[in-house]
């Protein structure tokens, strides 16, 4: 049985690269921009299907042969007509984990599209191939239309007004779910409605299911004051990570500067537009949950993925990696299809940007995931005194084997590639997934990587600084104390930088050899390695 995950799509950011992760998902499962299937399958008409993967333990491969894969490609639905259904083959995905099938067999993403403000939420559902993807019901915009002004407490403040009609939103989704394991939220933490009201839904997720995973990816700003967009970016972003280090269970950090130097180095490009990198976003968003979708013995929901990436409650925030790198400029160029469909059918691995991978091997592609130039976060991963905590590579190819794997872990282990804590067990983790049968690709395999890194220590560390350089002045509070929660005080600022602190401290605790005596209450009390507000103030 699936178990269904809901993704809460939460400001201006968040609906944007959850519009592209929609489309993401519909390209991998054959879904066409009106939620009908491009192939009609033998069994259920049409629904997924749960078959049993390879017998060996280590390799989540499906048991479909390699001529039927090769049998799926060339009957790829994005280039052809769909296949007679006798000419159809099983195909063993689990869509029910982020659709759900209506009366008439469209497929509706499990998503709420959720903004104070009205412009890109009426974008996705309005326009566009994808408009009629979506369920109208989950569509929640602020009646004034006005948003939160980059305004985290403005935020806040809406977001306590509407969340009768938002969690009954949710509510309806979830008892539309047989099994509902957790919630996705994408936001950003920088603006005003992902941040502030991202923030009180994170807390009311907490309160209304207790039991209930909440995964968060969540954008990261610009930290150059030159390319930096909000002026108290600092301040919002502060208060955001005190809710994500609380009241999330995993953070899936998507770093803005990492992905711009990434477009500019990697990909070639000179000036990365804002669709251009949210399509680099929603390729890591899906390639995270290809273990969900494509499912084997091991990572196949959303508690085996995460368990073993998190050992203690609050070092949660994980980076990411993927390699071979891609850019695809379908969205921007769009080609008529062949099948009568859409002309705004996308065409996958046509053109685009990429870097310049030649081959493609088991060990070329785990290693590549460890240099920091494919890696999401603006982070040295490399410094000294850094380690990884955990680590698991999700490989995705048709043809791999297990053995190959094996010869890969032990040339890494013998260079020496990785450095892991020193008080945990040294390993990396992998995991095989099938690559979609709907979508081409021109390399034979590719990697993504989620790991959990002391270095992101360094992250919140460069946040903490900006956030001191603004509030030692007490400058651009006006906005915030016109609101309630800051009226009488600004006690939740520095309650929300000392969270931050102590976070900084344990990700730093967690590179000695004495992390497991490691209390987080004595180091909260006493105010961190790095002081807290009463030092800055007093400066």
């Amino acid at each position: 049985m699936p178990r269904e995950i809901i993704t809460l799509q939460v400001g201006q950011c968040g609906n944007q690269i959850g519009g592209e992760f929609w489309k993401q998902l519909c390209l991998e499962h054959g879904i066409q921009p009106d939620g009908l299937s491009r192939l009609r399958d033998a069994n259920d008409g049409g629904s997924s299907s749960t078959a049993a993967p390879s017998s060996t333990p280590m390799s989540p491969l499906s048991s479909t042969s390699s001529a039927e894969h090769h049998q799926a490609a060339s009957n790829n639905p994005i280039k052809t007509s769909p296949p007679p259904p006798a000419a159809t083959k099983f195909i063993d995905d689990r869509k029910d984990v982020f659709f759900y099938q209506s009366d008439d067999d469209h497929y509706i993403p499990r998503a709420l599209l959720i903004d104070l403000e009205p412009r890109v939420v009426n974008k996705l559902t309005h326009q566009g191939p994808y408009r009629n993807l979506f369920n109208g019901e989950n569509v929640f915009i602020a009646r004034d239309g006005g948003g939160a002004g980059n305004n985290w407490a403005s935020g806040f403040r809406q977001g306590e007004q509407h969340h009768e009609k938002v969690l009954d939103m949710i509510d309806r989704e979830s008892d539309n779910s047989d099994s509902l394991e957790g919630f996705t939220m994408c936001h950003s933490i920088a603006g005003g409605t992902g941040s502030g009201m991202g923030s009180y839904l994170l807390e009311a997720l907490n309160d209304h299911f207790p039991k209930k995973l909440v995964q968060t990816y969540s954008v990261f700003p610009n930290w150059s004051q030159n390319e930096s967009d909000v002026v108290v970016q600092p301040y919002n972003s502060v208060l955001t990570l005190k809710r994500l280090t609380l009241n999330a269970d995993a953070v899936v950090v998507l770093d803005n500067t990492a992905l711009n130097r990434i477009a500019v180095d990697r990909l070639k490009i000179e000036n990365p537009t804002v669709d251009q990198l949210n399509s680099l976003v929603a390729t890591i968003m899906a390639a995270s949950t290809t273990t969900l979708r494509y499912p084997g013995y091991m990572h196949n929901d959303l508690i085996g993925l995460l368990a073993s990436l998190i050992p203690t409650p609050r070092c949660h925030f994980l980076m990411t990696g993927y390699t071979p790198l891609t850019i695809a400029d379908y969205y921007q160029n769009p080609v008529p299809a062949t099948d009568g469909s859409s002309p705004e059918t996308p065409i996958a691995a046509r053109g685009g940007h990429s870097a310049s991978v030649r081959k493609t091997t088991v060990l070329d592609v785990m290693r590549r995931l460890c240099q920091p130039d494919n890696i999401m976060v603006s982070a040295n991963t490399r410094k000294p005194s850094s380690c990884y905590i955990s680590m698991l590579n999700i490989i995705q190819g048709n043809d791999v084997e297990p053995t190959q794997i094996h010869k890969a872990l032990q040339r890494m282990r013998e260079r020496r590639t990785v450095r892991f804590i020193p008080w945990g067990p040294a390993s990396i983790q992998v995991a095989l997934a099938r690559k979609s049968p709907f979508l081409e690709s021109t390399n034979k395999v590719s990697g993504f990587m989620l790991a959990n890194h002391t270095s992101m220590a360094e992250l919140f560390d460069r946040l903490l600084s900006q956030y001191d350089r603004i509030r030692r002045r007490n400058a651009f509070l006006d906005n915030y104390r016109r609101e309630p929660m800051f009226k009488d005080n600004l006690d939740e600022f520095d309650s929300a930088r000392e969270t931050v602190q102590c976070l900084v401290d344990e990700y730093r605790a967690c590179e000695r050899k004495d992390y497991v005596d490691y209390d987080y209450d004595t180091a909260r009390n006493d105010g961190g390695d790095g002081g807290g507000m009463e030092q800055v103030l007093e400066e």
